[in-house]
């Protein structure tokens, strides 16, 4: 008899999970196809790649490809953290914003899924759709190796460091950018509100280390913000602290993000 007791509690967790992995897998399908269900999807792609090919191909100076000499996307790595900067919190200011203006949050809260899984969904969607804007700029990578002279002449090691220390970076932004539409109904305040924080986090801990009043703090400082772990990624040397540190950026805002989700219960 205990043994059946045993038993069935078994079978009701492991539905329990699978249920909630289902919401949490229609959840991340509601946010992706909902983002190329309209032009918003295909106007941010197309954004990414016009600013940074504009800038690479087209406008003159010392960030043109064709005018430095060298092939290399350098340029790439340097213009692409601002245009995300601009570009992942437009792609999740709606997350949680347009299902409070909506209404809709309530009905999503009554099921059967817990608010980690809930935020997780919304977030792995959110880097998805970076992850598949970022995918076609590949085509400058293309362009660089056939241009280069003998073709084929460049850094192809460090050039996907590089692009995998910009995903990351993307990746830290949709979480912020998560958390930031969590905190309001309002989708220009929650995208005003993520590139705020973003820049903070980017540069603003930089900024203060250059200050003289920090001094005893300038390396801590530093370290805090994603400046410099890009930086080094994007050389295209992939360090373990600086992966840990992307990993627990994007884990201390969906867990802020969780907590303010779990704030309607206090």
């Amino acid at each position: 008899m205990t043994i059946w007791v045993v038993y069935s509690l078994l079978v009701i967790i492991a539905d329990n999970n699978k249920i909630k992995k289902k919401e949490m897998f229609a959840i991340f399908k509601k946010e992706v196809s909902g983002f190329f269900s309209s032009l918003t999807g295909y106007i941010a792609a197309t954004f990414f790649l016009v600013v940074n090919g504009l800038i690479m191909w087209v406008f003159p100076g010392s960030l043109n490809v064709l005018d430095s000499g060298y092939s290399t996307l350098e340029t790439l790595f340097i213009i692409a953290p601002w245009v995300f900067l601009f570009l992942v919190p437009a792609i999740t200011m709606k997350t949680f914003a347009e299902e409070k203006r909506s209404g809709t949050i309530e009905l999503i809260l009554t099921r059967p899924i817990s608010d980690l899984k809930l935020v997780l969904g919304k977030y792995f969607a959110s880097v998805l759709l970076v992850l598949l804007i970022l995918i076609p700029s590949l085509i400058f990578f293309i362009s660089i190796f056939f241009l280069g002279s003998p073709i084929g002449n460049i850094d192809t090691g460090g050039t996907w460091g590089s692009f995998i220390g910009l995903f990351f970076l993307a990746s830290a932004y949709a979480a912020i950018g998560v958390f930031a539409s969590s905190l309001t109904d309002n989708q220009i305040v929650s995208f005003i509100l993520a590139i705020i924080i973003s820049l903070f986090i980017f540069s603003g801990f930089d900024s203060l280390a250059s200050l003289g009043l920090f001094t005893d703090f300038k390396y801590l400082l530093v370290q805090l913000g994603i400046n410099e772990h890009y930086s080094s990624m994007s050389r295209g040397v992939i360090d373990t602290r600086d992966v840990i540190y992307f990993g627990c950026l994007s884990s201390i805002f969906i867990i802020a993000t969780r907590v303010r989700i779990q704030s309607r219960k206090w």
